[in-house]
């Protein structure tokens, strides 16, 4: 499949080139500045460590989003989204997961009305 071109880091004055919106060296602080002062605490004590670990793994299992496979779209998954989000009662289980594009994954929220 063929990859996106590489584009500068975002933070500023980073020369660095990236596929993702961070570089290797910006990646993690800027992700810990974020749950610090945006993320709700709520939301980071159901993502805990053990999630990352579940959505690697499903990610691995389903690399493709399967609302653009059933569109007959090949696009890789970079999200894993709850189908009954855990502030309902879902659960971290592989039955409640789903693997979406960016696009799709959003669309879903913006359906739900949560964003």
């Amino acid at each position: 499949m063929p990859r996106k071109p590489l584009k500068p880091c975002s933070y500023p004055g980073c020369p660095n080139l990236t596929e993702s919106q961070y570089c290797e060296l910006h990646r993690i602080p800027q992700r810990r500045k974020y749950d610090k002062y945006q993320r709700n605490p709520d939301v980071i004590k159901q993502y805990h460590g053990a999630w990352q670990k579940i959505r690697e793994r499903y990610v691995r299992m389903h690399p493709l989003c399967e609302d653009c496979l059933e569109s007959g779209r090949l696009t890789p998954a970079a999200e894993v989204h709850h189908i009954l989000p855990l502030s309902c009662g879902g659960t971290h289980d592989d039955s409640n997961l789903c693997a979406l594009c960016r696009s799709c994954h959003n669309k879903r929220h913006i359906a739900l009305g949560d964003r």
